[in-house]
C-alpha cells in the first residue's frame, strides 16, 4: 500500500510521527508512506526542529509555499499536491486535522478520485466564521475513510448523514467512519518518557518543583483584536502577581504584541518577572512543559486534549472548542478572551485541580487501528 502523507502546520507534523512510527515499527513491509511538506509553516522553531525531535522521515515533497492570503496559499497547496498525486498515484492520501494543507490536499485529491483518508473527523466547533471550521467540513465531505478521535466526533458525522454502518463498498458517496482514539494520545504516551530525558526546559526557566501556568496564544481571533489581545494579558498580568506565566510566543503573537498593545502596557508584561516570554518551544519541551505546570492556558485545540492526557485543568481562551468532552468533564472551561471569567477559573483550578478525568481519547494505539482499516480497504 502506497500513502501519501500531507503535512504542512506544526500539529500535522506532530501527528504524522505516530503514523510513520507505527508504519516503522509494525508494517515496514506492507506500507509505504510519501512525505509531502506544504510549507505552511517554515519557520525552523514551528517545522524543521520537529523532524529532527520526533524521527520523523525527512520529506519527499516539499511545496514552499510559505506564507500568503488563504486564497494564495491553498491554490498554490492545490497545484502542487495534484502534481504529487498524478506522480505517485497512491491508494490513500492521509491528511490531519483542520488547516489550510487540510482543505488543499481534500481539493487536489477529491477532484481527481484519489481516495482520501481524515484523521481527526467529525470534529465541530459550530463556528463557520473559523477558517478551520470551513477546512474540516469541506474535508470530511470529500473523504473517503473517517477516523475520528472522540464519540462527540463520531456523533457529529452521524447527525450529518455519514453512513456508519460501515458496509458495502466504500467509495465518496459511501465512506466508511470510525471512532478509534486520538492519534495525539498515541504520541503523548510514547514520547512523555522521552520528554523527561531529553530536554530540561524547566529547569532552565528556574522553575523545577515550583508550581507555574503555562500559557499559548496564537489564533488570529486573539492576536489581530486588541481589545481581546489585551483581556487575555490583563488577566495574565493579575496571575503574575501571585504564579510564574511561562508563554512560548508563536511568531505571530511576539510581532502583535507590539503593534496591538500600548507600549507602556508591554513594558508592564516585560518588566514583570514572573511573566517567561520565551520562544516557540520544541514539541519534547512542550510535552514536559504541560507535564509539570498547575494549569494550562490556551487557544490551541491541541494543547487543550494534551492538558487533559496530563491531567491538567484548562482555561481556554476561545468562546468554543472541538473538544466539548474535556469541557463536559469539568476538566476545561471557556472563557473566551473575557478577563474576569479567565481569573475566575484560573483562581477557582490553582486552588483545586479537578480529580476526575475519563478515558475519552482512546488507548494509545490509534495509529495501528488506522493502517489496519487502510490495508483492509486497500485489499
Amino acid at each position: 500500500m502506497k500513502i501519501v502523507t500531507i503535512i504542512g502546520a506544526r500539529p500535522q507534523i506532530i501527528k504524522a510521527a505516530a503514523l510513520s512510527r507505527a508504519i516503522r515499527e509494525h508494517y515496514v513491509d506492507q506500507v509505504q508512506e510519501i512525505i509531502v511538506h506544504t510549507g505552511q509553516h517554515y519557520d525552523d522553531n514551528m517545522s524543521q526542529v520537529f523532524f529532527d525531535e520526533l524521527q520523523i522521515p525527512r520529506p519527499d515533497y516539499n511545496l514552499h509555499v510559505g506564507s500568503a492570503t488563504h486564497g494564495v496559499q491553498t491554490a498554490k497547496m492545490i497545484e502542487g499536491i495534484e502534481d504529487i498525486l498524478f506522480k505517485e498515484l497512491p491508494d490513500f492520501i492521509v491528511l490531519y486535522g483542520d488547516t489550510n494543507s487540510t482543505l488543499a490536499g481534500a481539493v487536489a485529491a477529491a477532484k481527481i478520485h484519489t481516495p482520501i483518508v481524515h484523521i481527526e473527523a467529525g470534529l465541530r466547533s459550530f463556528n463557520k466564521s473559523m477558517p478551520e471550521e470551513i477546512n474540516r467540513i469541506v474535508c470530511d465531505h470529500c473523504s473517503t475513510l473517517l477516523f475520528s478521535p472522540t464519540k462527540a466526533g463520531f456523533d457529529n458525522l452521524k447527525r450529518e448523514g455519514f453512513p456508519i454502518d460501515n458496509e458495502g463498498p466504500y467509495n465518496i458517496d459511501n465512506p466508511k467512519v470510525y471512532h478509534c482514539g486520538d492519534i495525539m494520545y498515541d504520541n503523548s504516551l510514547y514520547f512523555s518518557a522521552i520528554a523527561e530525558q531529553k530536554t530540561d526546559v524547566i529547569n532552565r526557566l528556574g522553575l523545577r518543583d515550583k508550581p507555574y501556568v503555562l500559557a499559548t496564544i496564537h489564533r488570529d481571533s486573539n492576536t489581530d483584536q486588541p481589545k481581546r489581545l489585551g483581556a487575555i494579558f490583563d488577566a495574565i498580568v493579575k496571575i503574575a502577581e501571585e504564579h510564574p506565566v511561562v508563554l512560548p510566543l508563536h511568531p505571530r503573537t511576539s510581532k502583535l504584541i507590539k503593534t496591538n498593545l500600548s507600549e507602556q502596557f508591554q513594558q508592564t508584561i516585560f518588566d514583570s518577572a514572573n511573566i517567561k516570554l520565551i520562544p516557540p518551544v520544541s514539541f519534547l519541551e512542550m510535552i514536559q512543559l504541560e507535564r509539570h505546570a498547575s494549569l494550562i492556558m490556551t487557544d490551541s485545540g491541541g494543547v487543550q486534549k494534551e492538558s487533559y492526557f496530563f491531567r491538567k485543568p484548562c482555561v481556554i481562551l476561545r468562546p468554543e472548542t472541538e473538544w466539548v468532552e474535556i469541557v463536559k468533564t469539568g476538566a476545561a472551561t471557556l472563557a473566551d478572551a473575557d478577563k474576569d471569567i479567565i481569573l475566575e477559573a484560573s483562581q477557582e483550578y490553582l486552588r483545586q485541580s479537578p480529580a476526575n478525568y475519563p478515558e475519552i481519547f482512546g488507548d494509545g494505539h490509534a495509529a495501528e487501528f488506522m493502517l489496519e482499516k487502510m490495508l483492509e480497504l486497500c485489499h
